[in-house]
């Protein structure tokens, strides 16, 4: 046979496995849960299953019409959990996750769009239960991430999240160190937490 034919082929079936990969992954057939499904939960606030991490299911607001985000994105999680369990509305409801840091704010300072205390990665205050974990964008998620601190050991902290993948855990732990009187969550991509005072 030709090298043209060959090369035709190949790329043919190429194509057909990415549609049938595609079609399958968005289908939720190759998972075990449900879109939608809840997972785990935190005081009371539940983790829905997202599939895909683009997957949007409409927009979820409170019933006196404050915009949570995303069904169900990370940020309607962290949202709803200070909304539901720390009584907390943020003054601007909208952005992206790696948005919740503002970089001009200091460590310790107030974020003002999000009416938090931040804190930078690494920072004088050690990260406590609750606190809101912020974590930079990568080339397969431009948008960034944010989680929740669900537990706090003496080198390690655990988070919660929601929409880490079809396949990902809800919780992962992270090492966290103390030296030159700071604390480091060891995790480059997590640029700081928030916490309500």
């Amino acid at each position: 046979m030709k090298p043209k034919y060959w090369l035709t082929l190949l790329l043919g079936l190429i194509i057909i496995g990415f549609g049938i990969y595609w079609s399958l992954k968005k289908s939720d057939f190759i998972y075990s849960h449900v879109i939608g499904q809840p997972v785990d939960s935190l005081n009371g606030v539940i983790v829905y299953y997202n599939g895909d991490i683009d997957n949007v299911s409409g927009r979820n607001t409170t019933t006196d019409n404050y915009n949570l985000g995303l069904k169900y994105q990370c940020v309607e999680f962290v949202k709803r959990y200070y909304y539901q369990h720390l009584h907390h509305k943020m003054p601007n409801s909208f952005g992206h996750a790696k948005d919740f840091f503002d970089p001009d704010v200091k460590d310790g300072e107030l974020n003002a769009k999000r009416g938090l205390i931040q804190y930078s990665n690494p920072s004088i205050s050690k990260p406590k239960a609750d606190d809101l974990v912020v974590m930079s964008g990568t080339n397969f998620n431009k948008y960034g991430h944010v989680a929740i601190i669900s537990k706090v050991m003496e080198n390690e902290i655990e988070i919660i999240q929601q929409n880490p993948g079809p396949s990902a855990n809800s919780r992962v732990t992270y090492k966290i160190v103390y030296t030159e009187g700071k604390w480091k969550i060891e995790n480059d991509r997590i640029l700081g937490w928030l916490r309500k005072e």
